[in-house]
């Protein structure tokens, strides 16, 4: 089968194995969210996290943003769901995302393997070491950190910059010894672009920090991988969000792997918000092209400023 029919298949792919592995539990783990008989029916919340999800889905393409660093915060403090599940169907949400837009980014020649291995290698060690650490801290201490996480990554969207074409004069030693380095066509200019990337191992650091959060908090980490292989190790933005992704699959799936075998993940929650996230992300990818994309980051801001803060008052049992 061609590589292009293969990659247009992933999605529904991936929403079939959801759909078959949900289909025995799903009744169980909705009576688990009911709770007490007079609770509203289990189905009320699954379609209302698909319908949630589905919009998050819509604006998170054209914000530049990937899923989980919306979907943690705003179904974490609006939704009758304990955070640890929250955080578990948070990575597969950020995960299922990343293996769409994987095969093509990759065939396409943006990503690029020996710049994302050596740090997803990185990476996913942390994310375990964060994602144990998240699941044995009480929740609302998670929900103090997770709000001040959020506030932080509002902070960041709002001053950080880019750089299309970063000039990297001179590769340190470490990324020549691991051939960080390639070329590209770039098929907005229509011409090849040559590239290289420094300060390796200041990068290394950074995403070992980034894949503690990413396990901890469930948020994928596509908010953060940009900025350091774009701002601090030189690669150029096309470069650096297409090799984002494939590093955030590595990551997701090793954090995603503790909270499967602590029990962390149900499928009531899992299932409506990874199919709603993947099928609003269908149409957010259309309308890329035709909604201006700086006016649907600043209404993204605002929702992760509100969930940021309602987090945050969460955990000092303010507002609960």
């Amino acid at each position: 089968m061609p590589v292009g029919r293969l990659a247009a298949l992933v999605p529904p792919m991936l929403i079939l194995a959801l759909l078959t592995w949900a289909a025995p539990s799903l009744a169980a783990d909705g009576a688990a969210v009911a709770g007490a008989p007079d609770a509203q029916p289990w189905w009320v919340w699954p379609l209302g996290l698909f319908v949630v999800c589905f919009l998050l889905g819509i604006v998170a393409v054209p914000a530049g943003v990937g899923g989980g660093v919306l979907f943690v915060p705003i179904v974490g403090g609006f939704f009758p769901f304990h955070l640890d599940f929250v955080r578990g169907a948070g990575l597969l949400v950020a995960l299922a995302g990343a293996l769409s837009a994987g095969p093509g980014l990759l065939r396409a020649g943006y990503a690029n393997l020996r710049l994302a291995l050596p740090l997803a290698l990185v990476a996913s060690a942390s994310s375990i070491v964060g994602a144990l650490l998240g699941l044995a801290l009480p929740a609302r201490v998670v929900n103090l950190a997770l709000g001040t996480v959020i506030l932080g990554i509002t902070a960041l969207m709002l001053t950080a910059r880019k750089s299309e074409w970063p000039v990297v004069d001179r590769p340190d030693r470490l990324s020549q010894a691991l051939a960080m380095h390639g070329i590209f066509r770039d098929a907005a200019s229509g011409r090849e672009v040559a590239w290289q990337v420094h300060r390796t191992p200041l990068g290394l650091v950074l995403f070992l920090l980034i894949g503690v959060l990413a396990g901890m908090f469930g948020l994928g980490a596509g908010w953060a991988n940009v900025p350091v292989l774009n701002l601090v190790m030189g690669a150029p933005l096309k470069v650096s969000a297409a090799t984002s992704g494939f590093i955030l699959s590595l990551v997701d799936s090793s954090a995603a792997w503790v909270y499967l075998n602590r029990g962390a993940v149900l499928a009531v929650v899992a299932v409506p918000s990874v199919v709603g996230m993947m099928l609003g992300a269908q149409i957010g990818a259309r309308l890329l092209t035709v909604v201006p994309a700086a006016m649907v980051r600043k209404m993204v801001i605002g929702l992760l400023l509100f969930a940021g803060l309602r987090a945050l008052l969460k955990g000092l049992q303010i507002w609960n």
